[in-house]
């Protein structure tokens, strides 16, 4: 499981920097949220996430965690993509916002479930 984190943390990596060069080169921030986002869940969280599984978790490839992998994968995809779209005027925030609203959430729950695993974790030492 560490792996998997790790491996997707690189990936959010490249193309926030990408992002970020991207801005830097056109002399045009209004991506600037969406960058950040790329470097905060995607390549910390999911860094983080992998540490964890590393260091504490025995790299457990239980139930519990592969659903915690999807769901913040899944929720920062969707946070990501749609940040991308709203911040680049692609589509109107009328629209996005209650999609990014779910997105957010499903982040979320992505922190709760892995508070969860370390909890158990505990408990069993």
């Amino acid at each position: 499981m560490d792996r998997k984190f790790i491996l997707t943390a690189f990936g959010y990596a490249i193309l926030g920097l990408g992002l970020g060069i991207y801005m830097a080169a056109s002399k045009n921030n209004i991506q600037h949220v969406t960058h950040a986002h790329f470097m905060l869940i995607g390549f910390l969280l999911s860094f983080v996430y992998g540490l964890c599984h590393k260091l504490w978790l025995n790299n457990s490839t239980s139930r519990l965690a592969n659903v915690q992998f999807y769901v913040h994968q899944i929720g920062s995809c969707i946070t990501l993509i749609g940040l991308f779209l709203l911040y680049g005027q692609f589509v109107p925030f009328e629209i996005i916002d209650p999609i990014l609203a779910i997105a957010s959430l499903a982040v979320f729950l992505g922190v709760i479930l892995m508070k969860i695993e370390f909890v158990r974790c505990t408990r069993q030492k």
